[in-house]
């Protein structure tokens, strides 16, 4: 059987050779920025910054784990309201993306290279490294989108369950990262207002993944319990973007780039989609615009 999903895994290469090699640039470079700042996120001062990232991914687990639970009591909810629910999450999303990563992004590079165009160069190189890891990742990791269906080499080996917890994995993976990036500085005015916009909006996140889960046949305990461990990428997220960015000056405005990168990504391609494809594209559009504005009220009361 492991010969097979490893033929799985080949074919796909051989078949999509473009986001392979964009996949393995963007995990060199990840890599890199780990072993060159991960041993300084773990000494000295940046103990204290490392603490802050841990908390800010719990307050993501928190949060989704309480949307989770809301399933319990809730145990339906209109398609409608869903996609709503969704569209703020991805405006929200949106808005923590340019607010609290790409601005801080492009006033660091500024500071550290004094260029505007240097700047801006550093974050799109970040933002480019993001892409190409997502867009990676969706290729070669097995998974399932309700719209789109499953995607990935070696599905039809791989129960139904863990292709949908693979998705939610990809989907939180860039939120922790963005919280761990957002602390790598112990600079609470980036870290703040983007982990309190990730978890409100992981709150309806994680009741729509319970109530997805409840859908495809899980038992209503099974749904919740699988939708409340998806938030523990959060705080693993957050592990690897505070090691990315707690070294080299340059790191810290190429992991801003990169995780807003992962993050715009996930919304364009996952959950915009999703919140359209049932007809509700006005409520989602109304939702979305709500969570950009309350992530930007957020962003200026807090940062």
């Amino acid at each position: 059987m492991t010969v097979s999903i490893l033929n799985a895994w080949r074919r796909q290469v051989l078949a999509h050779r473009v986001p392979a090699v964009g996949l393995l640039v963007a995990l060199l470079a990840v890599a890199w920025l780990l072993l060159d700042s991960g041993v300084e996120s773990f000494s000295g001062d940046n103990r204290g910054y490392l603490g802050y990232a841990v908390l800010g991914g719990l307050a993501g687990f928190g949060a989704t784990a309480l949307g989770a639970l809301g399933a319990l009591v809730l145990r339906r909810v209109e398609t409608r309201a869903q996609d709503c629910m969704l569209g703020f999450a991805a405006g929200m999303m949106l808005a923590a993306a340019s607010f609290s990563l790409i601005l801080p992004g492009l006033d660091a590079a500024r500071a550290l290279l004094g260029s505007g165009t240097g700047a801006a160069f550093t974050v799109v190189v970040g933002l480019a490294l993001g892409v190409l890891l997502m867009l990676g990742l969706d290729y070669f990791t097995p998974h399932v989108h309700e719209g789109v269906g499953p995607r990935g080499p070696a599905i039809e080996r791989i129960n139904g369950v863990w292709l949908f917890v693979l998705a939610i994995i990809l989907h939180n993976l860039p939120e922790g990262m963005a919280i761990g990036v957002g602390f790598a500085q112990g600079d609470l005015s980036v870290g703040l207002p983007l982990t309190t916009a990730i978890a409100i909006q992981d709150i309806p996140e994680g009741l729509a993944v319970a109530l997805a889960l409840r859908a495809i046949g899980l038992g209503m305990g099974s749904a919740v319990g699988v939708a409340v461990a998806s938030g523990l990428m959060e705080p693993l997220g957050a592990l690897v973007g505070v090691g990315m960015a707690s070294g080299l000056p340059i790191a810290y405005p190429v992991s801003l780039g990169l995780a807003a990168g992962a993050m715009i990504f996930v919304v364009s391609h996952e959950v915009i989609p999703e919140t359209h494809r049932n007809g509700h594209q006005t409520a989602a559009t109304v939702g979305l615009m709500a969570g950009f504005a309350v992530m930007m009220f957020l962003d200026t009361a807090l940062g």
